[in-house]
């Protein structure tokens, strides 16, 4: 009875260690993603950078569960911030840690109800439309302005380059509803096409499931 006890501990540890190790290398690999990030001039101004680093933390959310998701989102941020610094003060990488979450939190949490492929559909489209509203609230109302304040910059020159590219920009309401989030649309659904292409092999070398 205690060798059982002492072998089902054993596994345990081990499948903790496991988790463990996928999650950093996951986290670091959506780090170096996240510091390879590209403008979408005909989408957005360019301060505004499109990356894949979604992808790794969406593979550990369907491995793994949503809390390994969250734990991936953490490790990129950190990995991001020892290897490449911040350029705005903190603000976009707690703003890209707070998206990631509402991505890949809800799209785990569906997947994990029935894992196949109809059920990971629905959560990649649940995760892609809520974080595109989130987006728009907190680009809005939270982050432009503390954009702003951080750069010494007024919010209508944000309002200025959202027109440059969509003429009918001409206040935060049309931004988040013309920028913001016809930009987060596109980014979370690029980044759910690819994960579906590729999950089900990522899924037997990470033995998630």
């Amino acid at each position: 009875m205690s060798e059982q006890v002492l072998r089902n501990g054993n596994v345990v540890a081990r499948s903790k260690t496991r988790t463990i190790t996928q999650i950093a290398m996951l986290g670091a690999i959506a780090g170096i993603l996240m510091n390879l990030e590209f403008p979408l001039p005909f989408l957005a101004p360019t301060f505004y950078q499109l990356d894949f680093s979604e992808i790794p933390a969406l593979i550990g959310s369907f491995a793994m569960g949503p809390l390994a998701g969250v734990w991936v989102e953490l490790v990129k941020i950190l990995v991001h911030l020892v290897t490449k610094g911040t350029m705005t003060a903190g603000v976009g990488d707690v703003a890209n840690f707070i998206f990631g979450c509402a991505f890949v939190v809800p799209a785990g949490f569906i997947y994990r109800s029935m894992k196949n492929r109809k059920h990971a559909v629905l959560g990649m489209i649940a995760g892609t439309l809520l974080t595109s509203v989130v987006a728009c609230f907190i680009n809005a109302f939270i982050l432009l302005p503390a954009y702003g304040k951080a750069f010494g910059m007024p919010v209508d020159a944000f309002i200025q380059m959202g027109s440059a590219v969509h003429g009918s920009v001409h206040n935060l309401l049309t931004f988040a509803a013309l920028i913001i989030f016809p930009f987060n649309l596109f980014k979370y659904t690029l980044t759910s096409l690819i994960v579906f292409l590729i999950y089900k092999r990522i899924r037997v070398v990470l033995k998630g499931d």
